[in-house]
């Protein structure tokens, strides 16, 4: 009995780490050198590039692919379809192959709407949330509620997921946070 479940429709390469409890469902492919953590689960159609790296607890919808360069933290959420990139200046007959991706970093319990896209090469705080079809830029603070194209700030999110308002007190959960220069610090 295997300690993580695949779909018999999907493809795992050799040279792939799956913890346990993961789950991989219809049609993904989870290429040569990705390592994923703990009690993950993949929908439909999702793509793993290689040597990606992805923490404990993620959950990634259907029709999401994670290409190389990009990081994803303990209990990140990716939504249906959302999109990553690894490269700014792509062409097809130039090629720069792993040593041209830059790097994008998503922080533990981040959260990313349907159909949003991460440009590469920034780094999304811890328990940001990025709202549905938002385009990310820039660089996103830890907590920061993101909205629009290109994602603008909007406002803050709590840990539990609820929208904080200007007390950045939580009414759901009672957190308290501060605001810091690299967004906000639980108190």
């Amino acid at each position: 009995m295997s300690e993580y479940f695949v779909h018999p429709t999907s493809v795992v390469d050799e040279d792939v780490t799956i913890g346990e409890g993961t789950k991989i469902w219809h049609f993904s492919h989870i290429q040569s050198g990705a390592r994923i953590g703990r009690n993950c689960s993949f929908g439909q159609n999702v793509n793993v590039s290689n040597q990606v790296v992805i923490g404990n607890g993620v959950k990634v919808q259907n029709n999401v692919s994670i290409y190389e360069g990009v990081e994803l933290e303990d209990y990140v959420f990716c939504g249906p379809s959302c999109v990553f990139t690894n490269d700014l200046t792509p062409r097809a007959k130039y090629p720069k192959g792993s040593a041209g991706y830059k790097k994008t970093l998503v922080g533990e319990g981040a959260s990313i709407g349907a159909n949003a896209t991460i440009v590469c090469g920034h780094t999304i705080g811890k328990w940001a949330l990025i709202g549905a079809g938002a385009v990310v830029t820039s660089n996103v603070p830890t907590h920061a509620l993101m909205l629009g194209v290109p994602a603008r700030q909007k406002g803050w999110a709590c840990e539990c997921g609820e929208l904080l308002k200007e007390t950045l007190c939580c009414e759901k959960c009672g957190r308290k946070y501060k605001e810091t220069e690299n967004g906000l610090e639980e108190v």
